[in-house]
């Protein structure tokens, strides 16, 4: 019987999973790409945002940053003076928030990315709400190898 992941035999005993354990660096460096993206999940949403209201509105407010990411005014302010020592994003005041080259580049890279997780949710049958909502958290973590894989399997 399997639970969550785990196998467990009839009598209750944890047994190891058929194939046993990855190699310890090969598991390592599965959990440190998985720690790595996490970390840059973050900027790369801010990022994406700041490009969007660019786009539509002429200008990237910290507040309105922080309105549509549902954090406080004060962690939106400490995450774009990360974006600015990250060279992703300059702010001047009283005029918001503008990224730099460096920035709109890995915008437009996230929009991408997500595009592709999005349309291949959508074609094995994801409603496009739920599509929307998991590719938040997949566009960040889904390797460039498997990005192209999906993005074959939707050009057939």
């Amino acid at each position: 019987m399997t639970v969550t992941g785990i196998m467990v035999d009839s009598a209750g005993t944890i047994v190891p999973r058929p194939g046993g354990l990855p190699e310890e660096p090969t598991q390592a460096s599965r959990f440190g790409k998985a720690r790595t993206a996490q970390s840059g999940a973050l900027l790369e949403d801010y990022v994406e945002l700041i490009s969007d209201l660019l786009g539509s509105a002429g200008e990237a407010r910290p507040t309105d940053i922080a309105r549509r990411l549902g954090v406080s005014h004060a962690t939106a302010i400490k995450t774009i003076g990360r974006l600015k020592r990250e060279g992703l994003a300059l702010a001047k005041p009283y005029r918001g928030v503008f990224l730099t080259e460096t920035g709109e580049t890995l915008a437009s890279r996230v929009r991408a990315r997500h595009r592709v997780v999005v349309d291949l949710l959508l074609a094995v049958g994801v409603p496009r709400e739920a599509a929307e909502q998991d590719a938040e958290g997949i566009e960040h973590h889904v390797s460039d190898t498997t990005l192209a894989a999906f993005d074959r399997f939707l050009r057939r």
